[in-house]
């Protein structure tokens, strides 16, 4: 009970710590080293600045993220000004195939569907969207191409986990053509995300479920 009141308190201090956050209306529970955020935030961009903030501190071993964007009156914005916000700036990312990123907006919810080659190019795309004024949620639905390039796809990530800080020892890796899954245990939620960054570089990935634990 005493760990979960500490981990608490360093949650609390670790959203009012980040800038990008205001953390006034931010409510924090700790249970077995799993965090719920509840409460609400004033832009998509700050609920996920404080999941991020939150997955950082020491002892967390996940993040259950419960936080409602109220915007502003004054930033609101129609859906047609969002989705051509959006594809703008999706337009002028050079890191995405052009015109391969559709966006849905609804009531401020926008939707990206498509296809690209690499998981970065999902990620990118996501992220342009996120700070854009209005939007109160991303679901990011862009699909990774299937490649021919996926058939040692387990031991290629296991090389690459070796010549990482990483101990490779730790980390089980098994693939059904591009699907991965991790699972073993990690000391820290960092090193859970560096092997899912990892096994997401490796060619031929089209999906990564971690199931690594932190311990």
């Amino acid at each position: 009970m005493s760990d979960d009141k500490t981990l608490k308190q360093d949650v609390l201090a670790e959203l009012n710590w980040e800038p990008s956050v205001t953390a006034a209306h931010i409510g924090v529970t700790a249970r077995d080293g799993v965090v719920t955020l509840s409460g609400h935030v004033e832009s998509f961009m700050q609920k996920w600045a404080a999941e991020k903030a939150a997955s950082r501190v020491k002892g967390v071993k996940g993040v259950a993220e419960e936080l409602e964007v109220r915007l502003p009156f004054d930033i609101k914005r129609g859906d047609e000004e969002i989705a051509a916000a959006a594809m703008h700036h999706l337009s002028w990312d050079g890191a995405l195939p052009r015109d391969a990123i559709k966006v849905k907006v609804e009531k401020g919810a926008v939707t990206l569907s498509g296809e690209v080659d690499w998981h970065y190019q999902k990620d990118d795309a996501g992220w342009d969207i996120t700070g854009l004024l209005g939007v109160v949620s991303v679901s990011n639905q862009i699909t990774i191409k299937q490649r021919a390039d996926a058939a040692n796809i387990s031991e290629n990530i296991r090389k690459a986990l070796h010549r990482s800080w990483l101990d490779p020892r730790t980390v089980a890796v098994t693939a059904d053509g591009g699907k991965v899954r991790l699972t073993g245990s990690v000391n820290n939620w960092h090193d859970r995300q560096v092997a899912a960054d990892t096994a997401w570089a490796a060619p031929g990935a089209t999906s990564v479920v971690n199931d690594i634990a932190i311990v």
